[in-house]
């Protein structure tokens, strides 16, 4: 490979949210082991942003910045090379993250009391976003199958005909379970909410990392002018780029009556720049960097077959749910035999495994862990036999598991 995948990097004592978090859970973590919870990636940047974003800084004025002609253009051209989507430049509003968009997107289409549809388990946010705007939280479960997951689009129909639901945040590929749906299953989707009056923030942060290599991500806006103008997209090239420090992500939204409300609403929230450094990091990473996107997909291409591998060969007990888009896997581990608690702290404190616990994600995810597959395949190697023998000891301690 042409870019490093290899070297381990500790962020130990950086300021790094996951790794403050591990040794706040655990303050007797041993050397060697790194978390694979928020979904920000254990591997070294592109090279082309840091040297690209240095050099820009040291020939700015770092003032108030808006993005320039370029930053519109990198988006552009990006989403219709990689999703062959067509979209204008005038569509798109930049944002400081994903996470306070959908979070405002919410206040500003909706009002206090009305319905906003998830679809759970999901991404853990979307449930802030909507206890925390006054809003009533509206949930369609997933079914759960053969170990793999589907949208009950019975359920979603009766939910979303209920009057007083307003508003479908869907999550597109879908974290935590790494769905990316289909052209139909959109279809589908979209069609529930254009006949029952439901508007639509699609949550796209991830449709990059496309591990499924006979399919691509499909723009939920993409596939009507009717559904372009219901559809709010968010996306950013955080996930993809390991930019999330960098706080700078964009809504596509064709529709110039939404449009002109979330720009009023911005400025009410006093949301009007992203980073100075994040408008050239996209640049960068969009115009500059997707070969080392294409080598980083193998990466977790591999990782994700060798997780499947290793726990059929040595913890059946752990079941992974098949891994279509994204870096996180979810693993169902009701094999265990332990109780929500109970494997929770058994992650925490005897097999130094530090995930996203599935409770976050949902109540009825307790047995559940959400694991970051975007590190070197090394250490997670390393990780896998860690718990492994956690384990193999607990086993032996105990007579069964």
């Amino acid at each position: 490979m042409a870019y490093d995948f290899t070297t381990i990097v500790s962020r130990k004592q950086t300021g790094s949210t996951k790794w403050n978090a591990m040794y706040e859970q655990n303050p007797n973590v041993p050397e060697g082991v790194f978390p694979l919870s928020v979904a920000d990636m254990e591997l070294k940047n592109p090279p082309q942003i840091a040297e690209g974003v240095g050099e820009y800084l040291k020939n700015s004025v770092l003032g108030y910045t808006d993005p320039t002609p370029r930053f519109y253009d990198a988006i552009v051209h990006w989403q219709k090379r990689r999703n062959q989507w067509d979209i204008q430049p005038e569509w798109i509003v930049d944002y400081p993250g994903v996470v306070p968009a959908f979070f405002h997107l919410t206040k500003f289409l909706t009002q206090p009391g009305d319905g906003v549809l998830l679809l759970t388990p999901v991404y853990y946010p979307f449930y802030e976003a909507v206890r925390n705007s006054g809003r009533t939280l509206v949930e369609s479960a997933l079914l759960y199958q053969d170990g793999y997951y589907t949208i009950d689009f019975a359920d979603l129909e009766s939910k979303a005909q209920d009057p007083r639901t307003k508003l479908l945040l869907f999550c597109s590929p879908h974290n935590p379970v790494g769905r990316l749906w289909t052209q139909e299953e959109l279809e589908k989707v979209g069609q529930i909410c254009l006949e029952n009056g439901v508007r639509i923030i699609s949550d796209e942060i991830h449709s990059d990392l496309v591990l499924t290599k006979k399919r691509r991500h499909i723009p939920f806006a993409s596939l009507s002018e009717d559904l372009a103008q219901n559809i709010v997209t968010c996306n950013a090239p955080s996930k993809t780029f390991n930019l999330a420090g960098m706080i700078t992500s964009y809504l596509v939204i064709p529709n110039p009556e939404i449009r002109a409300l979330v720009l009023a609403g911005r400025r009410r929230e006093g949301t009007f720049h992203c980073n100075i450094a994040g408008y050239r990091a996209l640049e960068i990473a969009y115009d500059a960097c997707e070969d080392w996107l294409e080598e980083l997909l193998e990466v977790l291409r591999a990782n994700r077959d060798l997780v499947e591998q290793f726990l059929r060969d040595n913890i059946p007990q752990i079941r992974p749910v098949p891994l279509e888009a994204t870096y996180l896997q979810w693993l169902d581990c009701k094999g265990l035999g332990m109780t929500g608690m109970e494997l929770d702290r058994f992650m925490r404190d005897e097999a130094y495994w530090f995930t996203d616990p599935g409770s976050l994600f949902g109540a009825d995810s307790a047995l559940f862990q959400r694991i970051n597959l975007a590190c070197p395949t090394s250490a997670l190697e390393s990780t896998l036999e860690r718990l492994k023998q956690a384990i193999d000891h607990k086993s032996a301690s105990a007579g069964t598991l």
